[in-house]
């Protein structure tokens, strides 16, 4: 499971997919209704809100309003509730990690996506976060590559 921190505009048609079906079953497991993934490290930052559910329900609106962007057919009805007026914080080394994750990614799965990527200056987030100075998130199972590099 990824929730991305990093907008959803930058994932490809896989990994915005991947991105919805895996943040409805983050919604699941945060409102306890599957036995797997409760302890998933990347449910630690929504857990730690007032409103675990409304905070991942908020997370995956924006989720869903790239998929119509896109013109996809999510289903909002799923979303069990949603404030846009939320916003959580997440680290610069976060956003960096992130963003240089994906581009491992798309560099096999999808090499036109990653050469636009490559152009990009300063990494957006979706819009539930506002960024803050600081490292990768201590939560975040740091991959192989160097974070020292990132874009």
């Amino acid at each position: 499971m990824r929730l991305w921190s990093i907008h959803p505009k930058y994932l490809d048609a896989h990994g915005l997919l991947g991105l919805w079906r895996e943040g409805l079953l983050a919604q699941k497991v945060l409102l306890g209704e599957t036995r797997g993934y409760k302890n998933h490290p990347q449910l630690i930052r929504f857990k730690r809100t007032s409103d675990p559910v409304l905070y991942i329900g908020t997370y995956l609106y924006y989720v869903y309003l790239e998929g119509v962007r896109r013109g996809y057919s999510f289903n909002k009805e799923k979303i069990v509730k949603y404030d846009l007026t939320l916003r959580m914080p997440v680290t610069e080394g976060q956003i960096n990690y992130e963003f240089r994750h994906l581009l491992e990614k798309l560099k096999i799965r999808n090499p036109k996506m990653y050469a636009e990527l490559l152009q990009v200056k300063i990494t957006e987030v979706n819009p539930i976060f506002f960024v803050i100075k600081g490292d990768v998130e201590e939560w975040e199972k740091v991959a192989f590559f160097n974070t020292q590099n990132a874009i």
